[in-house]
């Protein structure tokens, strides 16, 4: 959110890998030399039957008849955004063997190469052939291995390019067979919305089906998943199955895990369906200045903006009220103190918000982590507050290089931000309420992006809120983020989503909800969160931000969120009955705007 004049900015864009990361290998024009036991393994390699056999990520792959090497097609592909339009195909092989894989390319930054070859895993490219050019590397298969992965791919942001003839000369793997059941299924954490779960590895296996009740529920491609979108205190029944090309396997027998207590906004006294709005008490902008006492009680939850600190290394949150000569009609801080109680004795919440837009916070030290647990304390004891709100944008977190996994964080502003919620969180007890209010960049572009990457480059702070959000989701009241101010976000049907329509608010809540792969990694999935645990953010006027939605439109996510109903093209992993509600950038903005967003939230839900 931003506290100084009428507009938002955008605050950063991902930062892509150059293609210079991958190093060319040897380029050979000529055919390999092949014994006689040695077979082409490809499944329709020229591409004479369409894509049969390929899976191109994102529909960025077809056949066409131009231009082509031999035969009547070749592959043509498009990168488009962050997809750089991979192309690829599981092919049967045998242990212990060498294999020649080829291809014929044109086109702008060509890549092939083939992964999960239980050894070296290869790949070579060329930068931009006018005619065509073959590509050729030689892996060999690991003591275990029994299939490979052989793919091509362009780079981001390049023009088309173009496949044909693409062989894998090696002998062919025995024929696969339908992997056993999985043994030793068992519970290795809860949380009262999820469950996680492992089991041994089957051999054989390329993935997993974990079933709650029967019905599938997950997929995983190792012998771990968690299972989430659960109720507290609630038992569930839980079964495994291995898959691979051949099929699948039985189930597992059944085992039973109950969640725990429900944790975070279960004793906060929210309403069933909450308003959320920030209040700009430290500052004036266009919208003007609104004490206190003149907000309408559509509010159930207030956020004074912003606590800032006094350097951004140094912890040391401060917050006065609006300065006269800034904010004329401001009231005075006696008056502000007792409409906060006025506001609380009518059950409304009344929390600091940290950050914003000016606000940048890294707690990159003890030190820091201890001055802000102290400051905030001052704070909200000073003025009697309910709770605190984490709204830290720009370049308040990142992730350190190396930092990957985000259950485990090591990025020290990550990690000391944890621990100062935490010791906030148990000194004041199950009513503290917590809410966060990161932007799309920092949370759902971490479906695809996490920090610096596998290979660097990438915006260290791609998904850094992920860590956070996971580790204090037991004491989270309520996760509202910015869906504005946004780039376009890939969802997960594999689609970009823009915002200002009802599509972007259902693309992006249901993420929150379903949970999803980090960084597409099928092993490191984020959990979903609790419905009540979730809020949309949207700006209360086209002046509070960009991407703001119309009334109609918001009603229509949430027809679909809560109804499922109204979904247009994005179907939801579920129906969303308990989400709690709405969040604006801010009460100022919607009192500018004649009170659009509150009364259009008020006659929705009936109140």
């Amino acid at each position: 959110m931003e506290r100084t004049g009428p507009t938002v900015r955008f605050s950063g864009l991902l930062a892509v890998c150059s293609a210079t990361l991958l190093a060319a290998a040897t380029l050979v024009a000529s055919a390999p030399t092949v014994s006689a036991a040695d077979a082409d393994l490809v499944r329709n390699g020229g591409f004479e039957a369409g894509l049969d056999g390929w899976n191109c990520a994102n529909g960025s792959g077809a056949a066409v008849t131009a231009p082509k090497r031999s035969g009547d097609y070749a592959l043509k592909a498009t990168p488009a955004g962050n997809d750089h339009a991979k192309c690829s195909q599981t092919i049967t092989v045998k242990p212990n063997s060498t294999y020649t894989l080829s291809a014929w390319v044109q086109g702008s930054h060509v890549y092939l190469g083939a992964s999960g070859t239980g050894t070296t895993d290869v790949s070579t490219w060329t930068q931009s052939p006018a005619a065509w050019k073959q590509l050729t590397t030689t892996f060999a298969t690991g003591p275990s291995t029994t299939s490979v992965s052989v793919y091509t791919h362009g780079w981001y942001g390049t023009p088309d390019h173009y496949v044909d003839d693409l062989t894998l000369i090696g002998p062919g793997g025995e024929p696969v067979v339908i992997p056993a059941v999985p043994a030793g299924l068992k519970t290795t954490a809860l949380t009262s919305s999820s469950v996680a779960l492992s089991w041994n590895a089957v051999s054989g296996a390329s993935g997993y089906h974990v079933y709650r009740g029967g019905t599938k529920v997950a997929t995983a491609s190792g012998p771990s998943a968690t299972v989430t979108g659960l109720t507290p205190s609630t038992a569930y029944s839980f079964q495994v199955s291995a898959t691979n090309a051949a099929g699948e396997s039985a189930k597992s027998a059944a085992i039973t895990a109950t969640t725990t207590e429900g944790g975070g906004g279960g004793d906060t006294k929210l309403p069933a369906r909450a308003l959320v709005g920030y209040l700009h008490s430290s500052f004036a902008n266009g919208s003007g200045y609104t004490r206190m006492a003149d907000v309408p009680d559509s509010w159930d939850v207030i956020n004074l903006a912003f606590g800032e600190p006094t350097s951004v290394t140094s912890g040391d949150i401060r917050f006065s009220l609006c300065p006269v000569a800034e904010c004329p009609n401001v009231e005075s801080e006696a008056e502000f103190k007792a409409a906060i109680k006025a506001k609380q004795a009518a059950g409304k919440k009344v929390l600091i918000s940290i950050g914003g837009q000016n606000g940048q916070v890294q707690l990159a030290s003890t030190a820091a982590r201890d001055a802000f647990v102290t400051s905030v304390s001052k704070i909200i004891d000073t003025y009697g507050l309910d709770g605190l709100d984490i709204d830290f944008e720009g370049h308040s977190l990142s992730l350190n290089t190396g930092d990957t996994d985000f259950r485990s964080p090591t990025s020290p502003v990550i990690v000391n931000l944890i621990s100062a919620v935490k010791s906030l969180k148990a000194k004041y007890g199950s009513d503290f309420v917590l809410t966060m209010a990161p932007e799309t960049f920092f949370v759902q572009l971490g479906y695809q992006f996490y920090g610096s990457g596998p290979w660097g480059g990438q915006d260290p702070r791609a998904g850094a809120y992920l860590p956070v959000i996971h580790a204090l989701r037991d004491d989270l009241t309520l996760l509202h983020v910015q869906d504005y101010n946004s780039g376009p976000i890939m969802g997960l049907d594999n689609q970009y989503h823009s915002m200002g329509g009802a599509d972007f608010h259902i693309a992006m809540t249901d993420m929150l909800l379903a949970g999803f792969p980090v960084a597409g990694d099928t092993g490191k999935v984020f959990p979903g969160l609790r419905p009540d645990q979730v809020a949309i953010g949207l700006p209360a006027s086209t002046q509070a931000g960009n991407g703001h939605t119309t009334p109609a439109e918001v009603n229509k996510a949430l027809d679909c969120l809560i109804k499922k109903t109204s979904c247009g093209s994005y179907q939801t992993h579920g129906t969303w009955s308990d989400l709690r509600g709405l969040m604006t950038w801010s009460i100022n903005w919607d009192r500018f705007n004649n009170w659009e967003f509150s009364r259009n939230f008020d006659g929705y839900f009936g109140n």
